[in-house]
């Protein structure tokens, strides 16, 4: 977790917390499913390779689904498999009526080509909403499957504050991340601003941030001159460094913020929980 300063002002914006009460709710839907279905929402993980923050991603994401009733398999290749033999492994997933929901963990290894795997998922089954067809559907402000990390942001910041007509600021410009992140913020009738490594002046632009949204994977960058006080600030962040996750604020925006969340313990679990309930979602969809 964040190691606060003693001038804190910030408070903590939790979420394992909400994450825990929502998955409650999701368990519940579980139940009702299997009730009537006689099975249970299933989510489907290609794992290649053994990255090391992949497979812990992977355990947790698999503890979660069996907390809340979820079948969770995990399909497990080795690095070198060919980008033939990972599409073949997907088209059988794509055609298994029993899978409802399917994740291809990123990164892969390299030789491997992330986005033509994507382009061969099932848009129905695309329970990560990183596939073409559902980032299209997010643009034209008709989302099906949202990316989970975002939609679990965005809860966080309803939490404290209604983002409409608020002045947000995005850092990263990723599709995992920044520019869903961005048009989340954006239906909300937020006033949004995208910075990236090309930006200037970026402190100036910051300091008029109502809400900040840091996914660029550069620990501590965001120092508390950044910081317009009083703001919201979700750190996305989480690089591992010396065995610690070090999020992408700096612990000396707690002196200026309003709202923090740490790291880990905040984003983290919202990404995870909102993976379960896009699972659900997707199982409803495919029995009606």
């Amino acid at each position: 977790m964040i190691d606060f300063n003693t001038n804190q002002t910030a408070k903590i914006l939790c979420g394992t917390t909400l994450a825990a009460s929502q998955q409650v709710l999701v368990g519940q839907t579980v139940k009702q499913f299997q009730s009537t279905r006689d099975r249970a929402p299933c989510l489907a993980v290609i794992l290649v390779g053994e990255h090391p923050s992949s497979l812990v991603y992977v355990a947790a994401k698999q503890k979660a689904c069996k907390k809340v009733g979820i079948e969770s398999r995990v399909l497990k290749f080795a690095h070198d498999i060919t980008q033939t033999k990972l599409h073949e492994a997907l088209e059988e997933l794509n055609n298994d009526p029993s899978v409802d929901g399917i994740l291809i963990q990123l990164p892969l290894p390299k030789g491997l080509n992330a986005n033509l795997l994507l382009d061969a998922l099932n848009p129905a089954k695309d329970v990560d909403g990183l596939t073409p067809h559902n980032l299209g559907l997010l643009m034209s402000q008709r989302p099906a499957f949202i990316p989970c990390t975002p939609l679990g942001c965005m809860d966080l910041i309803n939490q404290v504050i209604n983002p409409a007509g608020k002045n947000a600021v995005v850092f990263g410009r990723s599709l995992l991340v920044g520019r869903p992140m961005a048009l989340l913020l954006e239906a909300a009738n937020a006033t949004v601003t995208m910075v990236h490594s090309h930006s200037t002046d970026v402190k100036t632009i910051c300091r008029e941030a109502d809400i900040i949204v840091a996914a660029i994977g550069k620990p501590h960058f965001i120092t508390a001159d950044y910081i317009k006080p009083g703001a919201v600030v979700i750190d996305v962040g989480m690089t591992r460094y010396e065995n610690k996750l070090l999020g992408d604020v700096h612990p000396s925006v707690a002196s200026v913020a309003g709202w923090l969340t740490p790291v880990p313990f905040g984003v983290g679990p919202m990404t995870i929980t909102k993976l379960l309930s896009n699972t659900v979602l997707a199982a409803l969809q495919h029995a009606d």
